[in-house]
């Protein structure tokens, strides 16, 4: 079972959180989203037919060039499904199990291991944990890139899982707006406004204001949040050859009732414990979770002709969080083994990127380099309150009055050293790579980041340190073009990847993940070039994951642990018909255990993934559609009892364009009312249920 204690998590998770409609041809009306400038982009995606940013595929090359699967989800499908946060998207993404281990705290996984690479326009966030805090908002982004499989080439660390990449909205060279409002179940309301055009006659300055606020109470007792999010970015053409883009934007994650961890599935003798209904929750009145994250960047492009380009991006961030939690350890009968505390934390982190890229001919071909250096550094500080010191903030209660809302808050009036984080952790790569075009119908990439990792500073008692120089993960892949439309491929990386803030039974931090992934695969086009399909096969073997081995008084540790895993992806995107748009996806994998035995058992082996839209012929200004999930069923690895059958979900939509600027929608979440619990992530002994039928109304306009 893994324990998320607010001390050690929370102040871990200071480090995280962090991030065309088509129409029939006799009616005319305009995108149902403000499209961006290339400058984001080798090429807009249109409805589902995602294309991959540059900024996630690196080294200048296409999705198509790129020996490894790629996932994107467009802004038209988070429109379609009124998913404006990062836990909806990637319940959509093909190979990618959504683990919500609490009301505010979710980790992701993809092929039997956990994602611990998120991205901004490309921009690798070095130390984001594998936990992302108040559901990240997705009101500022174009939209959303999944890399799957190891990346440390591209994105400065090895882990086997995925690649997770936020792209922006940018400023547009025409003036354009849009304000959507909706109302839903449990008194849910949001608002989104987007503006952006250009600021001057010339066209040289551009900007853009993107504002969203989402609030309401949940299917959970007691449980409520709002989150606010402001952005503004400006462009500026300094000269022909150079443009400066900087943007800055607040994410405010609010809520209450919140619940660290979940409802225990089984007593203090293993028994099931069975609930009445799936509202039931821990979370009290006086629980809370607060961050607040501030992020800014300035990112300049400088072109030196002969296609030859350089980027160079600096970002900061500050994110603050406060928290008041209870954890229910264990139950016996009506008595609830129970903790608590009040945490602050903050953490600050800058990041910088320098890359030049352009063409080079070598044996009378051209050929593509790409190379650079990249630097980041947070400094973490945090301290829990407990009710004393020598207890803590441990103590028995009803477990019944818990779910019924009445436990009383403790004091939380003390604390110690040995309840504070105070950290800096740095790393440091550089990195080249190449686009070799061997022949005309065959392509090899090749590469390696060299990487220097330090750790300094005391966590909860304990020296916080790290120290890795020189790391080499080198990166090498093949493609070749069977005709214009298909392609074969295959990749091979190793796996380096520093785990900050694990730490081990010794008190200090687990060795860095080590390993090797392969994968091969078959990418087409076909209807036109309209649909894209790929189909990959993938090994991985990793070394020193982190296997929970219990709370050691203070703080969760952790033994290293090797582990193997296999399986297929199978991905079709795009237009599969006039007006029918189609993202969907089938993954098998097994992760075994160094004794060859299946483990990580809470991951489902089977899945699959689906979205539909279609406008209809003959009332094109009408588009219906569905969304579907389905996996095999989880259980936890030691007791059978905590389990979850194989379920499937559906969501419907519909919307009507009133005009060239108004519009409605429909959407009804898990049709049939499935009840299902949302994660067994790292053999949880504890879990919540999903929602319920919920149903969501918006209006959106225009211009």
């Amino acid at each position: 079972m893994k324990r998320h204690l607010p001390a050690r998590l929370l102040l871990v998770g200071a480090c995280s959180a962090m991030p065309v409609v088509h129409a029939a041809d006799n009616l005319t009306l305009p995108a149902t989203q403000i499209d961006s400038t290339s400058e984001v982009m080798d090429a807009v995606s249109q409805g589902y037919e995602g294309r991959a940013s540059s900024s996630t595929t690196k080294l200048g090359l296409t999705d198509k060039q790129t020996p490894q699967g790629v996932t994107t989800i467009t802004r038209q499908a988070l429109d379609d499904f009124k998913i404006t946060g990062i836990k909806d998207a990637l319940r959509a993404a093909p190979s990618v199990t959504v683990e919500q281990t609490e009301t505010d705290r979710t980790e992701f996984t993809s092929r039997g291991f956990d994602i611990d690479t998120f991205e901004y326009d490309g921009m690798g966030m070095p130390f984001v944990s594998s936990t992302l805090v108040g559901d990240q908002d997705l009101a500022e982004y174009e939209q959303i890139d999944v890399l799957h499989g190891a990346n440390g080439l591209m994105s400065g660390a090895g882990n086997p899982s995925a690649t997770v990449n936020f792209v922006r909205k940018r400023p547009t060279d025409t003036f354009q707006a849009q304000v959507d409002t909706s109302v839903g179940s449990w008194d849910s309301r949001r608002i989104d406004v987007d503006v952006a055009g250009p600021l001057t006659d010339s066209g040289n300055v551009r900007g853009r204001f993107i504002y969203s606020h989402d609030k309401g109470n949940s299917w959970m007792d007691r449980y409520s949040h709002e989150r606010n999010v402001a952005a503004g970015l400006l462009a500026f053409d300094v000269s022909d050859a150079d443009t400066v883009t900087v943007g800055f934007s607040q994410h405010n994650s609010d809520s209450n009732g919140s619940t660290w961890g979940n409802l225990p599935l089984v007593d203090n003798d293993g028994n099931a414990i069975h609930y009445s209904g799936r509202s039931n929750s821990i979370g009290q009145p006086w629980t809370y979770w607060n961050l607040h994250t501030q992020r800014a960047f300035v990112e300049l492009k400088h072109d030196f002709g002969n296609d030859w380009n350089a980027t160079l991006t600096a970002t900061g961030q500050q994110e603050k969080q406060n928290t008041n939690m209870l954890y229910v350890g264990g139950v016996s009968g009506d008595v609830a083994d129970a903790y608590a505390n009040h945490t602050r934390s903050e953490a600050h982190q800058l990041l910088g990127e320098a890359k030049v890229q352009g063409p080079f001919s070598l044996f009378g071909r051209e050929h593509q380099l790409t190379f650079g250096a990249a630097y980041g550094r947070t400094h973490q500080k945090g301290q829990e309150y407990d009710e004393d010191l020598e207890h803590g903030s441990f103590f028995n209660t009803s477990f019944s009055g818990i779910l019924a809302g009445n436990t009383p808050m403790p004091s939380f009036g003390v604390t110690s050293d040995d309840l504070a984080q105070n950290f800096q952790d740095t790393q440091k790569s550089v990195f080249a790579g190449a686009h070799f075009s061997l022949a005309d119908n065959l392509h090899w990439i090749a590469g390696a980041r060299m990487l220097s990792a330090d750790g300094k500073g005391e966590s909860y008692g304990s020296e916080h340190s790290t120290r890795a120089h020189g790391k080499v993960t080198p990166y090498t892949g093949l493609v070749y073009d069977l005709n214009e439309a298909w392609s074969i491929y295959g990749s091979w990386t190793k796996i380096y990847n520093p785990q900050y803030n694990v730490v081990g039974t010794d008190g200090k931090l687990l060795d860095p993940l080590e390993g090797k992934s392969m994968e091969v695969g078959v990418k087409g086009r076909v209807m036109d070039e309209r649909l894209h399909l790929t189909a990959a096969l993938f090994k991985t073997e990793q070394r020193n994951v982190a296997v929970d081995a219990g709370f050691d008084g203070v703080q969760e540790v952790y033994t290293p642990g090797d582990f193997k895993s296999h399986g297929v992806e199978l991905q079709a995107s795009g237009e599969v018909a006039p007006g029918l748009d189609l993202l969907a996806g089938y993954t098998y994998v097994r992760i075994d255990d160094d004794n060859g035995e299946r483990a990580r058992k809470y991951v489902p082996a089977h899945s699959l993934r689906g979205m539909v839209t279609y406008r209809l012929p003959t009332l094109p200004q009408m588009k219906v559609g569905a969304r579907v999930s389905w996996q095999t069923g989880v259980e936890n690895d030691t007791n059978s009892a905590i389990h979850q059958n194989a379920y499937g979900l559906v969501d419907l939509m519909t919307s009507y364009d009133i005009d060239s600027n108004w519009s409605t929608s429909l959407n009804l979440n898990n049709v049939t009312d499935r009840k299902y619990l949302l994660s067994l992530y790292n053999n949880a002994t504890t879990a919540s249920y999903g929602a319920p039928r919920n149903l969501t109304a918006s209006v959106t306009w225009k211009y």
